[in-house]
């Protein structure tokens, strides 16, 4: 059926980048992107590094200016999504407005996952999602002295740089044995630590929060699964996210581990697709589906929905990469680590630039790179063609990635 109205719900990375790649492919019909916050869509990345650290504002957080809405004929909404109906193909907002559509694509993203503890109505304990968080944040760091973060993954160790680099006392309480446990490999995730720790972060590892304590209102400190009471006049947690399935699932659309697509992003209902963090896919890079939370992720699926809107569809397999930027370390990755069983680095830990290459079953998957730019675009090159790396290769004395990368452009793709 061809598609003349088309609803975007969310305006996140994933929706917006929808609605600039249907305009980029031609695409003449009706859009309207609805999101629940006030303002010009956004990226959120820099929220928890540049931004609260001052080097960048907030004009430089938008996607497009004001005006490109309005000259590419895209509808913003700010509304809240009470309801699909699915039979009328309308999407029903809270107060009770109607928006028909054709296709509709849910961008819905995710959610901070909440520590379920006492407490945490405190004034002084953050999570950090929106822009509105990060302003709301931003005004009490530099008023700060003792900072808690729960969580050792990426946004929680992001903060703990921001907040070490502004010279405030930062303990970090992880559930888990080490930092970012469950995206890096040891050698990477040994590094992160020390460097943390060289700027004074302190870790307590393998512990938990039981509550927040308070007075008058406002937190001053976090009491440990060991009992300890650790002072902290402000507190931020990054203990993972929900995704936002709700709409969704009582629109009875299949729903696990995130909205269902298929290799085309399609839902349950061929009248609706679904995009970014709140999706669960086949993924060609993995052997089982997932839900991943990255901006490449979330552009890559929106373009891929564009294209198939305007009649070039094609599986989704775009290879998986992700970023951190924490302190002087900028980290970047190719490929999905889960499940390697060898790793090899190269390069030199000492020096903080490196990159680990991540093995199962002898074939390369992943690749991990510390301040190490050109190693990560080679990885992605390599991984995305396919490669026939194996691990006594890359332990050959003196193996340079990005020399065998450029060597192996016209080897056929390993299947």
């Amino acid at each position: 059926m061809s598609v003349q109205h088309l609803v975007i719900v969310g305006a996140g990375q994933a929706g917006f980048q929808t609605a600039a790649s249907l305009r980029q492919a031609g695409f003449t019909g009706g859009i309207a992107l609805v999101g629940d916050e006030p303002g010009v869509p956004y990226q959120r990345p820099p929220l928890s590094k540049a931004y609260l650290l001052g080097k960048i504002g907030t004009a430089a957080l938008r996607f497009r200016p004001d005006e490109w809405f309005d000259q590419q004929h895209v509808e913003r909404l700010q509304a809240t999504v009470a309801a699909i109906d699915r039979d009328a193909r309308c999407v029903v907002l809270a107060d009770g407005a109607r928006l028909a559509y054709d296709h509709l694509v849910l961008a819905t993203g995710a959610r901070n996952r909440v520590p379920s503890v006492d407490g945490i109505e405190l004034d002084g304990v953050f999570g950090i999602r929106t822009l509105a968080d990060a302003d709301a944040l931003s005004s009490r760091v530099d008023a700060a002295r003792n900072v808690v973060v729960i969580g050792a993954g990426f946004i929680g160790l992001e903060f703990a740089a921001v907040a070490a680099a502004k010279g405030l006392s930062v303990r970090v309480i992880e559930l888990g044995q080490r930092p970012m446990a469950r995206a890096l490999s040891e050698p990477m995730s040994a590094l992160f630590g020390d460097a943390h720790r060289s700027w004074g972060v302190v870790f307590d590892f393998g512990q938990t929060v039981t509550r927040f304590i308070g007075k008058d209102g406002k937190v001053t400190a976090v009491e440990t699964g060991s009992g300890e009471w650790v002072p902290a006049d402000l507190v931020v947690y990054g203990i993972g996210v929900l995704p936002n399935t709700e709409i969704a699932a009582a629109a009875g659309l299949c729903v696990d581990n995130g909205i269902c697509v298929d290799e085309q992003l399609v839902t349950s209902d061929p009248a609706i697709s679904a995009i970014g963090d709140a999706v669960s896919f086949p993924c060609a890079w993995s052997a089982t589906r997932v839900r991943l939370e990255s901006v490449q992720n979330a552009v890559d699926q929106a373009r891929a929905v564009a294209a198939r809107l305007v009649g070039t569809p094609a599986p989704y397999n775009a290879l998986p990469w992700f970023w951190s930027d924490q302190g002087d370390l900028k980290l970047q990755i190719a490929g999905l680590s889960g499940g390697h069983d060898e790793a090899v680095v190269i390069g030199s830990i000492e020096q903080r630039q490196f990159s680990v290459l991540c093995f199962r079953e002898d074939r390369l998957i992943a690749v991990e790179s510390c301040n190490r730019a050109t190693d990560h675009m080679a990885a992605r090159k390599l991984l995305a063609r396919g490669t026939a790396l194996r691990v006594a290769d890359a332990r050959t004395p003196g193996f340079d990635f990005r020399a065998y990368e450029s060597s192996s452009r016209d080897v056929p793709v390993c299947q």
